[in-house]
């Protein structure tokens, strides 16, 4: 009897060591990630990782830094015009909202921002005209033509201010533009707020959400790259 404990014991420490053995095996035939594979995986990191920077950063995004309720001046950002000059929807309801602004007494006068920076009409000019059909005078409108971007928007909106003895700025553009313009804003030395114009026709859902995707991917070129190289010097 004793014989046969010995061999039953002797029988189950031979069959863990073959399990034993056997997951040793699995495990070191386990495949590895290739490095192409590791490559792709800490890319799309990062990537989700600065998409979640940038959401951030536009849901905390300030709106103004000052509570007065009256302006030097209204700078109204620029927005390509159409392949044929035309203005487009979105310029219409920025300069619709300006106007109003204006005829509020929010403002006595207005910058219009923007060159040509997407096709050849210059989008201070196409804003500029719909602006004086609107009721405007031309006495009450600077016109900015060189900027390409919204970062040039600000800052040589600025620097028109600067000459004239400007000291504060409300800001209109679209609301899904307002947040990178309000970090833009948030660096500059001048007294300002945003507002948002309201669009003149319905967006769809796609239209939406391709237009969020933008903005998220700009704001996130801004923190990470533009932020440093694109200095404003007024």
């Amino acid at each position: 009897m004793l014989g046969d404990r010995v061999l039953s014991a002797a029988g189950t420490r031979k069959k863990a060591g073959a399990q034993a053995v056997r997951k040793s095996g699995a495990r070191r035939k386990r495949p590895r990630l290739s490095r192409k594979v590791r490559i792709v995986i800490a890319v799309a990191g990062v990537m989700i990782g600065l998409v979640a920077w940038a959401a951030i950063a536009r849901a905390l995004a300030p709106t103004e830094n000052t509570t007065q309720e009256h302006f030097d001046v209204l700078i109204v950002l620029g927005y390509p015009a159409d392949a044929d000059g035309n203005p487009t929807p979105v310029e219409l309801e920025r300069v619709t909202e300006a106007v109003d602004e204006y005829e509020r007494g929010v403002a006595p006068r207005m910058i219009i921002t923007g060159g040509a920076a997407h096709n050849q009409y210059v989008e201070a000019d196409v804003m500029a005209r719909v602006a004086e059909a609107q009721g405007i005078p031309a006495s009450a409108i600077v016109e900015e033509r060189t900027a390409r971007d919204t970062i040039e928007n600000t800052c040589d909106s600025l620097k028109i201010m600067r000459r004239h003895g400007w000291e504060s700025a409300e800001v209109i553009s679209s609301a899904g533009h307002l947040p990178r313009t309000g970090l833009i804003l948030s660096r500059l030395p001048v007294k300002w707020r945003t507002h948002a114009s309201h669009a003149l026709q319905p967006e769809g859902p796609w239209m939406r959400a391709t237009l969020t995707a933008l903005e998220i991917a700009k704001t996130a070129r801004y923190l990470v790259w533009a932020r440093q190289t694109e200095s404003c010097t007024p």
